[in-house]
């Protein structure tokens, strides 16, 4: 009895141990993913404001205007 007691306290503290491991793993790995998901903010956030600076200032004013051919 006493031997199953200890057996079945090794298997646990193995279980643990892969556990811990494990949840360190996927720590690692969400906090990778937080960093590429800020970097990838930051870069779709320059990319709007270049956009915004390649359109016309007044883009309804020329949506008025007819083309040359009326």
């Amino acid at each position: 009895m006493n031997s199953e007691i200890l057996a079945r306290l090794e298997q646990l503290e193995t279980r643990l141990a892969f556990q811990d491991d494990t949840i360190e793993q996927l720590h690692q790995e969400l906090s990778a993913q937080g960093a590429h998901t800020a970097k990838l903010q930051a870069q779709l956030t320059i990319m709007v404001e270049r956009l915004k600076d390649m359109q016309p200032a007044s883009s309804s004013s020329q949506a008025d205007e007819r083309p040359p051919h009326y």
